[in-house]
């Protein structure tokens, strides 16, 4: 079930890099993604409201708050550069990089979480990272 999650999430994705492209045109990148952020705060917090899950917030731990907190950080300076990319390169090139975070992820989580490098899974960060380097070569 996850793997159609996922690519739900990939077609998503692909959605919003063609929106933002159109939307951060001709307007200050950083006030797209503000805009962009109210939108994705609505939406989730509708979605946990709906389905009832306020009261699991009882549960987080200070761990949970720190990395939360890390990860939102992570997630808003993504997003701000994401943007500036968009309002300044091609859609397909600024894509592509962005999904060098796969790789990235990949030797991070080998790093700080102690996670296993298969063959697979060094061969695919290559691969992303050749195809990486094909799209964006002038």
């Amino acid at each position: 079930m996850w793997i159609f999650y996922a690519l739900l999430s990939a077609l998503f994705a692909a959605l919003t890099a063609i929106f933002a492209k159109i939307g951060v045109t001709q307007i200050n990148s950083n006030l797209a993604t503000a805009i962009r952020t109210i939108i994705v705060l609505f939406l989730i917090w509708s979605i946990v409201l709906v389905k009832g899950e306020l009261k699991e917030i009882a549960n987080i731990s200070k761990q949970n708050i720190l990395f939360l907190i890390l990860s939102g950080i992570g997630t808003g300076l993504s997003w701000i550069f994401y943007f500036k990319a968009l309002q300044l390169g091609n859609v397909s090139q600024v894509a592509a990089i962005d999904k060098l975070s796969v790789a990235i992820t990949i030797i991070l989580s080998i790093i700080f979480l102690k996670e296993a490098l298969t063959v697979k899974t060094a061969i695919g960060a290559g691969l992303i990272i050749l195809g990486t380097l094909v799209l964006t070569m002038k």
